[in-house]
C-alpha cells in the first residue's frame, strides 16, 4: 500500500511543474433528482445552510475521500461500469425474463440527456460504440485500456479520490493509475495554447461552498466513456463542485467545444464520501502501466468478431427499468 503524505514547501509549485513537462511528453446506490437532470443545468446546485470549518486560508474544509454514487464509465448516457459483474448480472435477469435496471443519462443540458454533436462527430462516436465490444483495430480500444489518463471529467467517475487542500491549492489524486490535479486558486492564467495535456491545465476559485474550476489545454487523446464519446484539444470545460453537507457533493462539467459540438452541454454526478469508518485508510497501489502491451490479446480476428456478435443478437431482450434506491 501506499500512502500519500503532506508534501514539502514548494511541492504543489513543483509538482505542477512536472507534471505539465510529463503531460507535454505523452502528448507524443441510485441518482438523486438532481443527477437525474430535475435541475436545469444553467442553474448551480441549491446551496443549503451547512457551514463547513475554514482552514487557514480561508478554503471550506473539504478533504477527505470521495467516490462516484453511480460508478462506471462505460457510458454517460447509459451509465454502467461495463465490467463482468454487471454484464453477468443483466444476462442473467434477461435469462430469467426479469427488468434489467437502468440509470438516467448524466447529460442534463440538453434536456434530452444526449450530447450535441455535430453530425460528423456523431458518426465518429456511433462507429467507435459499434465497434467497443467486438474490437478488430487498435483504433477500436480505448485509450484506457493501455492505461492512458482519462482525463479531469472522467478519472473520478471512474473509480475513487482522494481531496487534499494546501494554502492557495486544492489537489484531487485519484486510486487508479495515480494521476493527480494541483489546482491553484491565485488567478493566475492558464499557459499558452500550444501546451496540451492528457489532464488538462486547472485554474480554480471558490464561490462559498462552491468550487468552480476552469479547464483548458487539455491534449483530449482519451474519451469521455468506454463508447467513444468524445471533445478535441480545444474543448473549455467549466466544473462546479458543490459542497452542500459533509458526506456529499453535487459535481457539474459544462464542455464547450464549437468544433465538435452544436451547443455547450452539462453532465452531473453525485459524489459522496468513502472511508469514514476508516480513519486509517490508504489508498493501494494501482499499478497500470502506460503503453500495456497485451492490448492486442484483446482484438478479435473479423470471424471472432462476427461470432460473438450473432451470439450477442441471440440473447433474450428483457425490458429495462429506470434503478431506484
Amino acid at each position: 500500500m501506499t500512502r500519500i503524505h503532506p508534501p514539502p514547501k514548494g511541492w504543489a509549485l513543483a509538482a505542477l511543474a512536472g507534471f505539465a513537462a510529463a503531460g507535454s511528453a505523452l502528448a507524443q446506490p441510485a441518482p438523486t433528482a438532481t443527477e437525474a437532470g430535475s435541475v436545469p443545468a444553467s442553474a448551480p446546485a441549491a446551496q443549503t445552510a451547512w457551514s463547513p470549518s475554514l482552514l487557514p486560508d480561508g478554503q471550506p474544509d473539504v478533504r477527505g475521500f470521495y467516490g462516484p454514487q453511480k460508478q462506471g464509465t462505460y457510458s454517460l448516457t447509459h451509465p454502467s461500469n461495463g465490467g463482468e459483474g454487471e454484464v453477468i448480472r443483466d444476462h442473467e435477469l434477461a435469462l430469467a425474463g426479469k427488468p434489467i435496471p437502468t440509470w438516467p443519462s448524466r447529460i442534463v443540458d440538453p434536456a434530452d440527456g444526449e450530447i450535441p454533436y455535430q453530425p460528423w462527430a456523431r458518426a465518429k462516436q456511433k462507429y467507435i460504440e459499434a465497434n467497443i465490444d467486438y474490437p478488430t483495430k487498435q483504433e477500436h480500444l480505448d485509450p484506457q485500456q493501455r492505461c492512458f489518463p482519462d482525463g479531469p471529467v472522467r478519472a473520478p467517475i471512474w473509480t475513487g479520490f482522494e481531496i487534499q487542500q494546501y494554502p492557495g491549492y486544492v489537489l484531487i489524486i485519484q486510486d487508479q493509475n495515480h494521476t493527480f490535479r494541483v489546482i491553484p486558486l491565485d488567478g493566475r492564467a492558464h499557459p499558452s495554447q500550444d501546451i496540451k495535456l492528457w489532464m488538462g491545465n486547472s485554474r480554480g476559485h471558490w464561490e462559498g461552498n462552491t468550487l468552480v474550476v476552469d479547464v483548458q489545454n487539455e491534449n483530449s487523446k482519451g474519451r469521455l466513456d468506454n463508447i467513444g464519446d468524445f471533445s478535441s484539444d480545444k474543448v473549455h470545460i467549466v466544473e462546479r463542485y458543490t459542497f452542500n453537507d459533509p458526506k456529499s457533493f453535487d459535481y457539474r462539467a459544462t464542455f464547450d467545444d464549437p468544433s465538435v459540438y452544436t451547443r455547450p452541454w452539462t453532465l452531473n454526478v453525485k459524489y459522496v464520501r468513502q472511508h469514514l469508518d476508516d480513519p486509517a485508510y490508504e489508498p493501494w497501489e494501482a499499478a497500470c502501466q502506460e503503453g500495456e502491451r497485451n492490448t492486442a490479446d484483446s482484438l478479435l480476428t473479423e470471424k471472432q468478431a462476427a461470432a460473438a456478435r450473432k451470439k450477442d443478437a441471440a440473447k433474450p431482450a428483457s425490458k429495462p427499468v429506470e434503478a431506484t434506491p
